[in-house]
């Protein structure tokens, strides 16, 4: 007779996370054990992973860090990255953990939630602030670095009561790092950037140190947040700053701080907001929010406080392309193999508002593929007219071939 596991985990729930890590793809972790490699033993490794998590012997492996550029170019940041096992357990855990968690967010919590899109965000902030002409725009210092595991632990048991997801998010908690000059670093705080399990965690940890705090405490101020970006609506500038002051304790609270650089009350001016402030544009996921010139539909023109892709993302896109246009030992079919997942991504995230911009922007590829074409043959060598005209009789040939020329955007020269 078969002796039943103490934990009731099925292999079939096994099964269905390695899909979901495989999905994700992903880099290796400490073991170098990639998917590829992995997948040739994979029945055994399910196996071998399932039995220990059923019967309690499941410990986590180190993570492996990486550095990671920061968006504005300055210093780094740290990615953890666990081993496939490791991701597949904690994909585990995440399955039993989202039916009791999920429920008790709330809609304007975006980041890492099924069915959420940061855009959705975007269009939700847009119509609040053509209502609200103040706004908070906050960041949480470190909020994955610094998450009081004590803290989290006893929300996490709020909702949940199943020995071996509390015990295995424990242990998952308390897997050290390994840094990138090999030495390993224990962890009392903290739930690594990059892991599986970390997004569910932290949309926990803020629920209650944020998104229910600020709801109960300021029922009339909407806010949106997308894990340790957020805002908060205001009517006046003395409530943002009572607010913000608050906001300030209540993170300290909860062993967390208020980034002071990223963190500011901002003026939504437009025509119709005569008043002025040090603050009058924010940045939110990736959009620039400020007065813009926009154009009704029955062809007015008129000074409104919308959202544009910010010069951080134009110059995140720039950096990708200019990497690639050095690369003249491709051809240019391998180019565009490279370079339109890249203009696909950011052009469908950007083109939701204030599409002309991201026109704008795609315009300029196209003198990056010219730069190429200069670099590649030499008869086109400081020749940039003669060069877009000679994408832009490929293009009228092979309209496909790039995204955006798929799009319209297309080079003109000679």
């Amino acid at each position: 007779m078969k002796k039943e596991k103490p934990f009731k985990i099925t292999q079939e729930e096994v099964l269905e996370a390695y899909k979901k890590v495989k999905a994700n793809k992903g880099a290796p972790g400490i073991d170098e054990v990639s998917l590829q490699e992995y997948e040739n033993n994979l029945k055994n490794n399910l196996y071998k992973l399932w039995n220990r998590m059923a019967s309690g012997t499941y410990f986590p492996q180190a993570v492996r860090s990486v550095e990671i550029p920061k968006k504005n170019g300055k210093g780094v940041r740290l990615l953890g990255v666990p081993t496939i096992n490791d991701r597949i357990a904690q994909t585990v855990i995440v399955g039993r953990l989202e039916p009791h968690l999920e429920p008790l967010f709330y809609p304007d919590s975006y980041g890492y939630r099924p069915g959420k899109k940061a855009t959705d965000a975007i269009g939700v902030t847009r119509e609040r602030c053509w209502r609200y002409e103040w706004v908070i725009e906050f960041d949480v210092k470190g909020l994955f670095d610094n998450i009081n595991h004590e803290l989290l632990m006893k929300a996490v048991q709020k909702h949940i009561d199943t020995k071996w997801v509390l015990l295995y998010i424990q242990r998952s908690l308390k897997a050290p790092m390994k840094m990138p000059d090999g030495t390993e670093k224990e962890r009392s705080f903290g739930t690594p950037q990059g892991g599986v399990i970390s997004a569910i965690l932290s949309n926990l940890f803020m629920h209650y140190a944020f998104d229910h705090w600020i709801t109960r405490t300021w029922p009339e101020n909407p806010w949106a947040r997308y894990a340790d970006d957020g805002l908060i609506h205001c009517h006046t500038q003395r409530e943002a700053e009572l607010i913000l002051e608050q906001l300030k304790q209540r993170m300290s609270q909860c062993q967390l701080e208020i980034h002071p650089e990223k963190t500011k009350i901002v003026y939504c001016k437009d025509e119709n907001r005569p008043g002025d402030h040090e603050h009058t544009s924010f940045d939110f996921l990736g959009y620039t929010f400020r007065a813009r010139t926009v154009k009704t539909r029955k062809g007015k023109y008129f000074t409104g406080f919308t959202p544009a892709v910010s010069k951080d993302a134009i110059k995140s896109l720039r950096v990708k392309v200019r990497r690639l246009r050095k690369l003249a030992f491709l051809s240019m079919t391998e180019l565009a193999q490279l370079l339109n997942p890249i203009i696909r991504g950011w052009a469908n995230y950007f083109k939701h508002y204030t599409p002309s911009a991201v026109h704008s922007e795609l315009s300029q590829v196209n003198l990056h593929l010219a730069r190429w074409v200069m670099r590649k043959y030499k008869r086109f060598k400081n020749k940039m007219m003669a060069a877009l005209g000679w994408l832009g009789t490929i293009a009228k040939s092979d309209p496909a071939l790039f995204v955006h020329w798929k799009m319209g955007i297309c080079p003109k020269g000679d």
